[in-house]
């Protein structure tokens, strides 16, 4: 029996993607990977494609025609998952700084009454290896940002390593979702807070890529800052 499909959207990340897939496949629990690939210069889909002969009927691959953010991605990605009718649903990246061996731990937070699970940087201490200072206390701050205007009692609202049980996702109509970046975390979580789903923090320890680029941008910063202020507002005036 499976334990859901991870969804693990790529961009250039041919120096990552085998291994992170068979570190999925090594687990004890049987996971299946939907790799959402936007098209990579570096041929990472090329990868995954020739990964597919080793894992039939466990690898897929989705390869969309240009780089067109994370939100849509997993969007496109969890369209996927729920047309193949998956119980569990997991966001994790490519990049090794989501420990595959963590899947377990939210898998059976979902199994043991969670609807959302989130892997999270901050529930107990700050656990975060190999960013600088500046980067940590960023993305600590956010998250209270986002807490004082969401009113969501969640330690890492921007995690991106998170299980959903698919009736969150059916019930939270992701053709709505309006972010693509770090906007896009806080959104999908705080979907779930005002429908009233159990959302469960789980410790993790995240590590930075040593591999690849980051795709972090002042863009998607912005789009945070504002992005929480908008969905406050929607939620006020019911149009969430």
């Amino acid at each position: 029996m499976s334990a859901g499909i991870v969804i693990i959207p790529t961009y250039n990340e041919i120096e990552n993607i085998e291994r992170i897939i068979h570190a999925v496949f090594q687990l004890p629990s049987t996971f299946h990977v939907l790799i959402v690939d936007d098209n990579s210069p570096d041929g990472t889909f090329n990868k995954v494609a020739e990964l597919q002969k080793q894992y039939p009927e466990k690898l897929f691959l989705e390869v969309r025609t240009k780089k067109s953010g994370l939100g849509t991605a997993y969007v496109h990605g969890f369209k996927w998952a729920l047309s193949h009718n998956y119980p569990f649903i997991y966001e994790m990246d490519a990049d090794f700084s989501h420990n595959p061996n963590d899947l377990e731990k939210l898998y059976l937070a979902c199994q043991n009454g969670a609807d959302v699970a989130v892997g999270s940087r901050y529930s107990k201490g700050v656990n975060v290896v190999n960013w600088p200072l500046n980067r940590v206390l960023m993305s600590y701050f956010a998250s209270i940002y986002v807490k004082f205007i969401t009113g969501m009692q969640i330690h890492d609202a921007t995690a991106g390593f998170i299980c959903y049980k698919r009736n969150v996702l059916e019930t939270i109509n992701i053709d709505k979702i309006k972010f693509v970046g770090y906007a896009f975390q806080i959104e999908m979580k705080y979907r779930a807070f005002v429908n009233k789903f159990k959302i469960e923090e789980v410790p993790i320890i995240f590590t930075d890529r040593t591999l690849g680029e980051s795709k972090m941008s002042g863009a998607i910063i912005r789009e945070a800052v504002i992005g929480v202020i908008m969905l406050r507002i929607r939620k006020i005036f019911n149009k969430l």
